[in-house]
């Protein structure tokens, strides 16, 4: 393991400041637009995070970043809205899980196996390549960018596959979380079963937060729950392709090819998540705390959404092969009647 000295800390930290500041501009400029709506409409239509997300996708429109802002956009879009998900375990209590019960569980396994299964289908009859449709298979099934981030080494993907997943996956995923929410009038969903839902189709878990808090907090506790279960899932599927899907890698990177590590299959922040969640549970955490831990978490999220924002070039939709843009399309709208059948199915209200 690398050792780190004070200089090369602050250094890393140096270069992080300009991507990181941009990004805390962007919240504030969201947290202010947000306080114009709640003045001249009473009530707040779009919230701080899907208005971080819109000003970051306009500047990333318009606008670039050159290589001195991209490690501080990275680090809020990655390490920034891990620490929030951890510290979101505090704004969910095991009563919440428990009133899950076990067959919504064991109902979310079988939605994210019957999607693999069907997106792979469908990306197989639409002629795409078999490594680039079991990455969009997993990236629709189970969380997006991670899941086909950790996927593609074990299967052996190249550059093109993964950029071709990745790309329209990032613009789709930001379409849903602006979108789902339009759903719940028509389909007169609860705060539960939109949470519900919203968790099994959503790609990200930044990105259920920012579908679900709009709508209500039982919605994004339920939500929460509902995805890292999905999440989970990764750990599995990951070792399962390690394990069987030898064939789909070039020869000469079979020989070289490592086990997968745990990290790949159950990410730092889930376990941290879990903890938190626990202590909150045991009543570890005092009451008093748990307003200004949440408040953080939806700071901390913004600015990650913010990032998010920045990440995505919607012009990358035009770049992307009409194949690839209506497989994964098609592998979401199953997915999300799979996610609809199960909440009529299982009874939730």
């Amino acid at each position: 393991m690398r050792a780190w000295g004070r200089p090369q800390l602050v250094d890393h930290a140096k270069k992080l400041l300009p991507g990181l500041f941009l990004c805390i501009a962007i919240t504030i400029a969201a947290m202010l637009l947000q306080r114009v709506e709640v003045h001249f409409a009473g009530q707040p239509y779009l919230e701080a995070l899907v208005l971080a997300i819109l000003l970051g996708v306009a500047i990333r429109t318009v606008w670039t970043p050159e290589p001195r802002w991209i490690p501080g956009i990275a680090f809020s879009a990655k390490f920034v809205l891990e620490a929030a998900i951890v510290l979101l375990g505090a704004a969910v209590s095991a009563t919440t899980i428990a009133a899950l019960g076990p067959a919504l569980i064991v109902g979310i396994a079988c939605i994210v196996a019957l999607s693999l299964s069907g997106s792979y289908a469908i990306c197989r009859a639409l002629g795409l390549p078999r490594r680039m449709s079991i990455l969009i298979a997993c990236g629709n099934s189970i969380c997006g960018n991670s899941a086909i981030a950790a996927v593609a080494p074990v299967i052996g993907a190249d550059g093109d596959d993964i950029a071709s997943s990745i790309s329209f996956t990032a613009v789709l995923g930001v379409v849903v979380v602006l979108g789902l929410p339009l759903l719940v009038p028509i389909l007169q969903l609860s705060l539960t079963q939109y949470g519900v839902l919203a968790g099994l189709t959503v790609y990200a878990v930044p990105q259920v937060l920012a579908a679900t808090l709009p709508i209500g907090a039982l919605s994004n506790q339920v939500g929460t729950v509902i995805k890292l279960v999905r999440v989970l899932m990764l750990g599995p599927v990951v070792l399962g392709f390690s394990l069987l899907a030898g064939g789909l890698r070039p020869t000469q990177s079979r020989s070289n090819r490592r086990g997968p590590r745990l990290a790949e299959l159950v990410p730092w922040f889930i376990v941290g998540f879990l903890v938190v969640l626990a202590m909150r549970s045991a009543g570890l955490i005092p009451q008093n705390l748990l307003p200004p831990i949440t408040q953080t978490a939806a700071i901390l999220t913004t600015i990650a959404m913010a990032a998010l924002g920045l990440g995505v070039d919607v012009r990358v939709v035009a770049r992307t092969g009409p194949r690839v843009t209506l497989a994964v399309t098609a592998s979401l709208i199953v997915l999300g009647a799979m996610s609809y059948g199960l909440i009529q199915v299982s009874g939730i209200r």
